[in-house]
């Protein structure tokens, strides 16, 4: 059974690493404790600094795999490393990416929401934890999240069943989207071929299509 670990949402606020370099972002969140209500663009709550590459109906939630945390802590020598420590709003116990498929229709709690897109993991990850290597390693690890569309609102809280009632697209794992994704200028045939996924997002098709 898969289950909703927690959820965070955040704000953008101004941040510097430890070598002094200033960012703005809303990766740092904070645990919500009781019912949050859903909606179509977002989390009440939760709202994105960079409003071009993040947020908007394809990408409302943020989710990351609580299965990955055991390894993460061992690896980078933090033990302590919390839910949310990669910018999500929902941590997921019991679903990963190779798990996961585009298109996946969830109940959770009263909303019904849908699998996207993956994500793309970008600097702030290392910026966040001051560890130049850290999105190397996300990106080789192929832990690095999905995407979720809403297509019902509702209240949600930590700890909810995350039940699956629809998989459109049982052949596009989130894992393997993501390798095509990164290796769509070379592998032009398997770029058509999620391309042709009417799930994926009409943005992330017709740029695939151009690496055509």
């Amino acid at each position: 059974m898969a289950r909703l670990v927690s959820i965070q949402v955040g704000r953008p606020r101004d941040l510097e690493t430890d070598e002094g370099v200033e960012w703005r972002s809303a990766f740092i969140k904070a645990p919500v404790a009781g019912t949050v209500r859903l909606s179509e663009l977002n989390l009440d709550g939760d709202f994105q600094a960079d409003q071009h590459h993040h947020g908007g109906p394809d990408q409302a939630v943020l989710c990351y795999s609580a299965d990955h945390y055991p390894a993460w802590r061992s690896e980078l020598e933090m033990p302590d490393l919390p839910h949310g420590a990669f910018g999500e709003n929902f941590t997921i116990e019991g679903h990963t990416e190779e798990s996961v498929c585009v298109g996946d229709v969830y109940e959770v709690g009263e909303a019904v929401v849908q699998v996207s897109v993956q994500r793309g993991p970008c600097y702030k990850i290392s910026y966040r934890w001051n560890r130049p290597d850290l999105l190397a390693l996300v990106e080789r690890s192929g832990r690095h999240g999905w995407y979720l569309r809403v297509l019902m609102e509702g209240m949600i809280e930590p700890g909810l069943e995350i039940r699956l009632v629809e998989r459109p697209s049982p052949g596009w794992p989130i894992r393997r989207a993501a390798d095509v994704w990164r290796r769509r200028r070379v592998d032009l045939e398997a770029a058509a071929q999620l391309a042709a996924c009417p799930e994926y997002p009409a943005g992330a098709r017709e740029e695939l299509l151009k690496s055509g």
